[in-house]
């Protein structure tokens, strides 16, 4: 059983950078065909995929958010990271990991997610 959880603050002050932690035990993020996400819902609004970094370490990002994010990942800790910068409070949301499969296209596993609120 995969099992991810989110970690970091959850206040962050405007123009700060957020910076959130996926960990992940059951299964590794080297697995092959395995692209670990990052997905965010702010309040009333529907999901939004903010980037993955793949079982290669490459690394890829919403186009909209590509200039302010930055993926990275810890192979020995089995974890990978989320950096947004110079946030805005329209970047409150709950941010989400998870795990997609690239054999079938879908997404078997998340985190529970965790609220991030940007304000002073």
């Amino acid at each position: 059983q995969v099992q991810l959880q989110e970690s970091g603050p959850g206040l962050v002050k405007p123009s700060q950078t957020l910076s959130l932690t996926c960990t992940v035990s059951g299964g590794s993020i080297t697995s092959i065909y395995y692209y670990w996400s990052w997905i965010r819902q702010p309040p009333g609004k529907g999901l939004e995929w903010m980037g993955a970094i793949a079982y290669s370490g490459s690394t890829y990002y919403s186009p909209s958010l590509k200039s302010r994010t930055s993926i990275s990942r810890d192979t020995s800790k089995n974890q990978f990271t989320l950096q947004l910068s110079s946030v805005t409070p329209e970047d409150t949301a709950v941010y989400y990991c998870a795990r997609f499969r690239g054999l079938d296209v879908s997404y078997d596993y998340w985190g529970q997610g965790t609220q991030v609120t940007v304000s002073s």
